[in-house]
């Protein structure tokens, strides 16, 4: 049997093997999307349009309140007995209340994430003087605003749904009207409602602005002509939720609600 020559250079010591495929990212296909800059504004548009949904509803409910204490007594046990008996008492609202709790985690998690991408991204200032202040302004307002409306988001739930004595020494479960009324016609607490609905109106007009920049730029369809009529709804809709709410307080100091 005739041997074969083999190939000049080869070594047949040496076993080839092949080159590994570039592994990609571990994680699900949501997380990696979520990793991106235009993951964290999907989910900051998509939890937004949530929350705002969650904002004007609860104040048109509220709006109960100029209806006397049976209404918004009514109002307050309906949404207790939401889905009964299919669920227990609450247990529709406790479901509810997990989802916004939820969609508020990740609202601000993508809102903090973005920030610290945009910086690392951009360690220079802008060239522009005016570009700068514009920007940084909206940036800046939309970050203090949203510390605000948690803090009283958190003192809000202090006062009318946990009842917590050093916030509403008065509280009374499932005498929403009554605790209302005590709770705002002390000015100090009616003073931080409505600094509360004045930085939540300034957060929803910047918020829906976005939203609609960050779902219209990634749409086939934006037409910057529509600006003006987005703009128009984030004005609106700020000015309705903010002014509804901050009228609430008002009402309550000057005996038009008591």
């Amino acid at each position: 049997m005739t041997a074969t020559k083999e190939p000049s250079g080869f070594s047949p010591d040496i076993t080839s093997t092949p080159i590994a495929p570039k592994q990609r990212r571990g994680g699900f296909a949501l997380i990696d999307l979520y990793r991106s800059a235009i993951g964290k504004k999907w989910v900051m548009a998509i939890t937004g349009i949530l929350l705002m949904g969650f904002v004007f509803a609860h104040m048109v409910g509220n709006l109960k309140m100029y209806f006397g204490a049976e209404d918004f007594n009514a109002y307050g046990e309906f949404l207790r007995r939401l889905a009964y008996p299919l669920l227990p008492k609450t247990g529709a609202l406790w479901l509810l209340r997990m989802g916004l709790i939820a969609a508020f985690a990740l609202h601000i998690h993508a809102a903090y994430s973005l920030t610290m991408l945009n910086r690392k991204a951009r360690p220079v200032a802008y060239q522009s003087k005016r570009d700068y202040i514009a920007v940084n302004w909206a940036n800046r307002s939309m970050r203090w605003t949203g510390v605000i409306v948690l803090l009283f988001l958190f003192w809000h739930l202090a006062d009318l749904t946990w009842g917590v004595d050093a916030v509403n020494g008065e509280f009374v479960y499932g005498e929403v009207y009554d605790n209302v009324v005590f709770s705002l016609e002390r000015w100090p607490v009616a003073l931080i409602y409505i600094v509360g609905n004045l930085a939540l109106g300034v957060h929803l007009y910047h918020g829906s602005w976005s939203l609609f920049q960050t779902l219209g730029t990634m749409s086939a369809k934006f037409n910057p002509r529509h600006n003006p009529l987005r703009r128009g709804f984030a004005i609106g809709f700020a000015v309705i939720v903010a002014g509804a709410n901050i009228s609430f307080p008002i009402a309550v100091l000057t005996g038009v609600v008591g």
